[in-house]
């Protein structure tokens, strides 16, 4: 199986780009970081905002995913067609791979750069999917990383010429997708609302209020 088919049979109307919230009726929008700022008064980071959305972001992940789930890892990487003719997936993959073997198991397909930009036919996005366990990978170094996406703080993934890398975890045993795209949110789709319901109720607060009718909606509540 590769990560089209799957969607392509499970959620049709989906695109593996920011967003899938807005792509799909069951959803939850998770608000990261709390009421914490970015940064202190004096410019510099503010740690304890990062350390909160490093434990948001891994609490969730541990609610959705379980050790035997299937899942994929799917990594959207943004580049210059002619300046980068090279794919660059080692420096996404490599460092949170437990098993550096699963490299050679990644598939890669290239589509249309996804987002409104003057030059946009100049660039493309390589999107690369891995199918494999939860044990396969580096959860929480990877959930920090995508976390990290506009701050100087490690783990962080490659440097690219346009766009931070998207990276999506797609439970293939569950059908639910999950998406930190920075600390500010979090995304979680799911085919069938009783999926992701509990999660709604557990972590209400994660919520804002001008999200809670529409994920209600969705949610059947």
């Amino acid at each position: 199986m590769n990560i089209m088919d799957y969607l392509n049979g499970r959620f049709p109307t989906v695109e593996l780009v920011p967003s899938i919230y807005y792509q799909w009726d069951i959803g939850i929008h998770f608000s990261l970081g709390g009421e914490i700022y970015q940064f202190k008064e004096n410019d510099d980071l503010n740690l304890e905002r990062f350390r909160l959305v490093y434990k948001q972001t891994s609490t969730i992940f541990n609610e959705l995913f379980e050790q035997n789930d299937d899942l994929f890892f799917v990594t959207n990487v943004y580049k210059h067609k002619t300046k980068e003719k090279r794919t660059k997936k080692l420096k996404v993959y490599q460092p949170f791979l437990k098993c550096k073997n699963n490299l050679n198991r990644i598939q890669v397909k290239t589509y249309p750069y996804p987002f409104e930009l003057d030059e946009a036919e100049e660039f493309e996005m390589q999107q690369f999917s891995l199918l494999c366990k939860r044990e396969d990978i580096r959860v929480n170094e990877l959930l920090k990383a995508a976390s990290n996406e506009d701050f100087p703080l490690k783990p962080k993934f490659g440097r690219y010429a346009i766009d931070y890398p998207d990276v999506f975890f797609v439970n293939i045993t569950k059908d639910i997708i999950f998406f930190v795209y920075d600390d500010r949110g979090c995304e979680v789709i799911a085919r069938e609302a009783d999926q992701i319901r509990p999660l709604y109720e557990k972590y209400y607060d994660w919520v804002q209020e001008v999200d809670r009718k529409r994920i209600e909606k969705g949610l059947g509540e």
